[in-house]
């Protein structure tokens, strides 16, 4: 009788679970052993120190495997966890512009474009009309143009601007991987990591060292988030004096 709304287990029979008569056999090296007796197989695990393995349980007769289970297990888990690690997911960031916008506000938001495209990321830029901005999508469209051309070495147009409402909508896309973009990254990093340490000469050095690039880093990262906040901060204003409500980007995601 089945066992409903139980949870099925993913995990292969081993020693007493297994319930066949015999079993093709292979040992702790790959070598094959050939089709013996289930009592048998269990015998020589036993003599070996290992598990009796249930890895073709749909064979006929079952195929088993000689085998330290708990190592095998630890080690599948370490496969997977190294797997994820370097798997990359692709992101979409989103970036927001006016049709007139001040120029050093542009160089601001094409600096995020560009560290978004150097990360791997894909950016959807968005232009936002207003009153009668409507009337002159050609704004938005050379705008567009003018980023594109600006952020080319890094980036492609994915998809060409098109006009969603008020909005006007590009989409970005970088020439790297998100996986070759990671391992750059990575690789920078251990760069300067061991250009640190070759600079230390003794105890102190070396937590001055590491004194000093803490608050380097923490520095930049102050930076890059007063930036950040700053460019919200003029785009928040943007859409308060506009007195308009803005559609949820997350309908023109697909564009």
């Amino acid at each position: 009788m089945c066992n409903r709304g139980g949870p099925i287990s993913t995990e292969p029979r081993i020693n007493d679970r297994i319930r066949v008569p015999e079993v093709r056999l292979v040992g702790p090296s790959g070598e094959q052993v050939g089709i013996v007796p289930l009592a048998k197989a269990l015998e020589l695990a036993q003599e070996y120190d290992l598990d009796l393995v249930e890895v073709a349980a749909t064979a006929r007769p079952p195929v088993c495997k000689l085998m330290d289970y708990g190592k095998f297990k630890y080690e599948s888990a370490m496969k997977a966890r190294e797997a994820r690690k370097n798997q990359a997911h692709t992101v979409i960031k989103e970036m927001k512009l006016r049709p007139k916008i001040d120029p050093h506000d542009y160089d601001t938001k094409k600096g995020h474009v560009v560290r978004f495209l150097k990360q791997g990321d894909k950016v959807k830029i968005t232009i936002m009309f207003r009153g009668r901005e409507q009337s002159r999508p050609e704004l938005g469209f050379r705008l567009l143009q003018r980023l594109a051309d600006d952020v080319q070495d890094l980036g492609f147009i994915e998809s060409s601007p098109k006009q969603d409402g008020r909005n006007m909508i590009m989409v970005l896309g970088p020439h790297k991987k998100k996986t070759e973009a990671m391992a750059e990254a990575r690789a920078i990093a251990d760069a300067r990591k061991a250009e640190r340490q070759g600079r230390n000469t003794g105890p102190d050095a070396a937590e001055a060292d590491d004194d000093a690039a803490l608050e380097a880093e923490n520095a930049a990262a102050e930076a890059e988030a007063d930036e950040i906040d700053e460019a919200d901060e003029a785009d928040e204003s943007d859409v308060e004096a506009a007195t308009e409500v803005e559609q949820p980007a997350e309908a023109s995601q697909g564009a």
